[in-house]
């Protein structure tokens, strides 16, 4: 028997333009459910690679999110770091620090922040291996 992650979820403010954010990356929207009348989810991911992001947005919940100190970061797989990243900037969202090359590992990454605050990290393996689907070694 194995076991394995599928997907997370996360509380959002505003859940319009959370996904606009994450389209800007490249997922695309899958589901939509309207849950209950103030919960509303959706889920976000590319269905070649794998993966969901689920965003939740419940109205009786005040707003901002309170992150508090749980989600360190998402991290957001990808081929291309800086064509990502670059249009993420352009769509007018916050990056925390623009592509890098690692010295530790053959990979590029880049951070940006989501319409609540979650750091996202974009990473792109740039080894011998790449396009692999895993995280550092």
């Amino acid at each position: 028997m194995s076991v394995w992650f599928r997907q997370i979820c996360i509380r959002v403010a505003d859940l319009d333009r959370s996904i606009g954010f994450y389209e800007t990356l490249g997922f695309s929207v899958t589901s939509l459910n309207r849950i209950n009348e103030t919960l509303t989810e959706a889920i976000l991911e590319n269905p070649e690679r794998g993966g969901w992001l689920q965003l939740a947005q419940d109205t009786a919940i005040p707003t901002p999110i309170n992150r508090g100190y749980a989600v360190f970061k998402i991290y957001v797989y990808t081929d291309d770091c800086r064509k990502h990243w670059h249009a993420a900037i352009a769509a007018g969202h916050a990056s925390t620090q623009p592509p890098m090359e690692l010295d530790r590992w053959p990979y590029t990454v880049a951070y940006l922040t989501d319409p609540d605050g979650y750091t996202v990290e974009l990473v792109q393996n740039t080894g011998d291996d790449a396009g692999r689907d895993c995280g550092f070694p």
